[in-house]
């Protein structure tokens, strides 16, 4: 069984950063979202940001399952969907805050 080139950088990410697999997704999630919501100009209640998170994420779990169907012939689907959810979750909290509340409001 052969590691594939996004496997590997992942590994080697985990390696350098000593984070779980499950931190990483978290911290990848957030950064997506700030960088997203700075790049955009937009509020962190605007709902593109979040989109682009959930793309992003689902576009890792893509390789994921073409690895996981190259190396084990089958996908793990569970593990797609636990990494979709932990790489969206905080940035899907902020979201609602944003929506709710005030607190990222600009007050010019």
């Amino acid at each position: 069984m052969e590691t594939s080139l996004v496997q590997a950088a992942k590994l080697a990410i985990v390696s350098a950063t000593g984070l779980s697999k499950d931190a990483l997704h978290i911290y990848v999630g957030l950064t997506v979202y700030w960088v997203t919501t700075l790049a955009l100009g937009k509020h962190a209640r605007a709902f593109h940001p979040l989109l682009i998170v959930v793309f992003i994420a689902c576009a890792g779990e893509v390789l994921d399952m073409r690895d996981d169907i190259s190396s084990l012939g089958y996908w793990r689907w569970s593990a797609s969907l636990h990494d979709v959810v932990n790489t969206s979750f905080w940035p899907f909290v902020l979201y609602l805050i944003g929506r709710r509340t005030s607190a990222f409001s600009r007050h010019d």
